[in-house]
């Protein structure tokens, strides 16, 4: 079994990074834990007195850049998946809600959407305008 040479232990906001010591695996799995990594602040804080060595630096810039990715994909996934909730609820209030149901939720989710639209429109019209359009 090929061991990566690093772990990332995901935490808020970021990850406790290991180095692993696969050398002894037959008998058991070393990691050692070298630096903390904050994705907010782009922080990269060593941990326990070690000292990030090239290998650590390019492994940890790489996870960082992955994240980055990962988190702007799922960030599209879940609008996109919002558009769906929103596509259910109005089928929802249409043919299953109570009026008690419908009291319930009403005023949380026309602020909601109040708020949603008033930010598209402003967002919509601060864009700049494509010539293609």
């Amino acid at each position: 079994m090929d061991l990566p040479r690093h772990y990332f232990r995901l935490r808020e906001p970021g990850a406790l990074v290991f180095r692993v010591n696969g050398a002894a695996l037959r008998e058991r799995l070393e990691m050692e834990p070298v630096a903390l990594v904050n994705l907010r602040t782009g922080e990269v804080r060593p941990q326990g007195g070690q000292v990030l060595n090239p290998e650590d630096e390019a492994a940890i810039a790489a996870w960082v850049l992955g994240q980055q990715a990962g988190a702007e994909a799922r960030g599209i996934e879940d609008i996109r998946r919002t558009v769906e909730a929103l596509n259910h609820a109005a089928h929802w209030v249409q043919t299953r809600a109570s009026a008690a149901q419908i009291d319930e939720v009403s005023q949380a989710l026309l602020m909601a959407m109040h708020d949603l639209r008033s930010t598209l429109v402003r967002r919509r019209a601060a864009a700049p305008q494509d010539d293609a359009s």
